[in-house]
């Protein structure tokens, strides 16, 4: 299956790492990183609940803050933990150190101008789409 034919592939949401290294990042690399995830700039852990099984998940993120904004560049298309947030209008992340609550999220299309974004989420919303949330 290729990246434009998953269904994480939706409009305005790309999906820019083809399937296999998906595959590879959730099996091998996020349970090496998972440990000291909370500990490494950048890196966050995003507690959310399945949307029909109600199951607790936490999923390994690259996030970015500028005041009470969350930013999460979503290169790989709109993922299961997107949908579960947005189905519950919010969620709890481990963001360097400290545990933040974000509510209102929302996901931007590609090609947005990302105004009122950290620059790094900025820089990559011209590629990918990408999650925002506040922080309450």
């Amino acid at each position: 299956m290729s990246a434009k034919d998953h269904p994480n592939n939706v409009p305005g949401v790309p999906m820019l790492f083809p399937p296999w290294f998906e595959r590879f990042q959730v099996k091998y690399f996020n349970p090496a990183v998972k440990p000291f995830a909370r500990y490494l700039p950048t890196f966050s852990v995003i507690k959310h609940r399945g949307r029909t099984s109600g199951a607790p998940y936490e999923t390994i993120v690259t996030a970015y803050r500028k005041g009470n904004v969350l930013a999460i560049a979503l290169a790989h298309g709109k993922t299961d933990w997107v949908k579960n947030v947005l189905a519950a209008g919010e969620a709890d992340v481990h963001f360097i150190r400290k545990d933040v609550h974000i509510t209102n999220p929302r996901v931007l299309p590609a090609g947005s101008d990302g105004e009122g974004l950290p620059w790094p989420a900025r820089l990559q919303a011209r590629r990918v789409g990408v999650f925002v949330a506040n922080i309450a």
